[in-house]
């Protein structure tokens, strides 16, 4: 059987090893679970650049010892700039480009915003420059291309080769990078050091906020100064779901938070403990046509949302939309949001503290456009807005775009306390469902759920179809069965990115901390 980690201390999960081990140091030198995730978030930043960065957003969902959880969207809305005007003659926004770098990066003030709840949950507070030394080194003196960077740099490499930056970026000698060579990046670095002498806030008031301006505009991106002044990252209340097993967390609109609830609350009236495989892959895909359904009915920018989220979430309305899933018929449905390169992070120490937290640039290397002398390569969230201007995700100058990132936890009955999320745009709530299902519902290992062969409805990586797609390792019996049951059935590798990097990690009653990784990953479950 696949075995988790287990640890006493501490317990650190990314999808890569290098930022486990940078979360890892920081607790063992007595730093909180959230000065950990800084670090983290920071080093996976240089380490997995092709999915997050310091020119994306970030979503965090804290978890203290006791009291409430709270959460923190640190997504950048539209610049002052982009308007319909900014976009005449195009019938959509672009997905790569300068046009299509239009929001502010938000994932720099959530590191901040962070840091002031670690300081109001107590302690001593680490400084900035020993959260942020492993990711200036690494920038520094380089780390080897992993096989997910060197694949995602050769499959878009026409769509991004010309984009500003970008080839002398990413790029050495003009070719893709091979997986395990050296890349270094020394203008991120030299980013990094400035926001350890400037502090975190000089990424949006200060002398590098102006240089950052400075080359959006001569860029074309319709970001200003001022925008960079106005942004904040906002503390909310996170949604939840009181489930047959507990009391489940996800992050509040512009995410789909509310999809990977409803998808447990609308299942949790289907007798999971007891569905066999054929029967929990079918009825999870159901409830998410259905949670999908609501999703792009309501969710908006949090300003302009016409239903209040937690309403949607009313245990009696889940039920009346569990009552209408077959379990002899799959239910026809439209089309996804599509892909999302993410990367999802959780952290937990001995005091109690965990944190599930999540970073993108939404697809790979975002935008494409790479700041000139910072090394900051901007996201391409706002190509989640819509020219039309009578649709819901309209765009709209300082409007958050839609968001398929939110980060999941859970306080269990049995007095356990779990963090867990994944990557992958469509199918974060997807995975989520599978790893609550199979393990707190079906009672599957830890490790097992994590590492179990999965499926994806929808589109992500590059996908164009909309159709279910499973994992190879999945017996060819539940792939017949699940066609005969209507669905449009397509087969993917045995392990495959398609279905995300998924992690969790467990608190026990007696203290100790069990972390999963996933294999599809660079990552680890790192504990001490």
């Amino acid at each position: 059987m696949i075995q988790s980690n287990l640890a006493p201390l501490g317990m650190a999960v990314t999808p890569h090893h290098l930022a486990s081990e940078s979360a890892l140091a920081v607790l063992r030198e007595g730093g909180n679970a959230i000065e950990a995730m800084v670090a983290a978030a920071a080093t996976i930043a240089v380490v997995y650049p092709h999915m997050n960065g310091l020119g994306g957003d970030g979503f965090w969902l804290i978890m203290p010892p006791q009291g409430d959880p709270i959460a923190i969207d640190a997504s950048g809305a539209a610049g002052s700039l982009a308007d319909f005007s900014f976009y005449q003659g195009t019938s959509a926004i672009p997905h790569r480009g300068p046009k299509a770098a239009l929001t502010v990066a938000g994932t720099v003030s959530g590191w901040a915003e962070a840091l002031e709840v670690a300081k109001e949950l107590g302690g001593a507070a680490m400084p900035v420059s020993r959260l942020l030394a492993d990711a200036i080194r690494y920038a520094a003196d380089g780390i080897p291309v992993t096989q997910s960077q060197a694949a995602a740099t050769a499959s878009k490499y026409h769509e991004l080769a010309s984009q500003p930056g970008f080839a002398a970026t990413y790029l050495p000698d003009g070719e893709v990078p091979r997986a395990g060579s050296r890349f270094t990046q020394p203008e991120l670095a030299n980013t990094l050091a400035i926001l350890t002498e400037q502090g975190l806030e000089s990424f949006y008031r200060g002398p590098l906020a102006s240089k950052l301006a400075g080359e959006m505009s001569a860029l074309g991106m319709p970001i200003t100064l001022e925008d960079l002044h106005n942004h904040r990252a906002k503390r909310r209340k996170p949604l939840s779901i009181q489930h047959e097993y507990g009391e489940v967390f996800n992050m509040t609109p512009p995410t789909q938070g509310l999809v990977s609830l409803a998808i447990l609350g609308i299942t949790n009236h289907l007798d999971m403990a007891r569905a066999d495989e054929v029967q929990t892959v079918h009825r999870i895909v159901e409830a998410t046509k259905l949670a999908f359904g609501l999703r792009d009915r309501y969710i908006t920018d949090p300003l302009h949302m016409r239903e209040e989220m937690q309403a949607l979430l009313d245990s009696d309305q889940l039920a009346t939309l569990a009552a209408t899933i077959s379990d002899c018929r799959a239910a026809p449905w439209g089309t996804g949001k599509g892909p999302g390169d993410t990367v999802w992070m959780g952290v937990m120490d001995s005091s109690g503290l965990a944190v599930s937290f999540i970073q993108s640039i939404y697809h790979e290397f975002g935008s494409g456009v790479v700041l000139p002398d910072t090394g900051i390569t901007w996201q391409n969230r706002g190509a989640a807005f819509s020219l039309d201007p009578d649709h819901l995700l309209a765009l709209a100058p300082g409007k958050q775009p839609f968001h398929t990132l939110n980060p999941a936890a859970a306080r269990l009955n049995d007095g356990r306390t779990m963090v867990y999320g994944s990557m992958g745009g469509d199918g974060q709530p997807q995975t989520q469902a599978a790893i609550f299902t199979r393990h707190v519902v079906q009672g599957m290992p830890l490790q097992q759920c994590v590492s179990a062969p999965r499926w994806l409805l929808g589109r992500t990586w590059g996908q164009s179809s909309d159709s279910l797609k499973l994992e190879g390792r999945f017996a060819a019996e539940t792939l017949q069965q699940l066609r005969e049951l209507g669905h449009e059935v397509e087969a993917l590798e045995d392990f495959s990115e398609a279905v995300g990097h998924a992690g969790a990690i467990v608190r026990h009653t007696n203290g100790m901390l069990e972390g999963a990784s996933d294999p599809r990953s660079n990552g680890s479950a790192a504990g001490f």
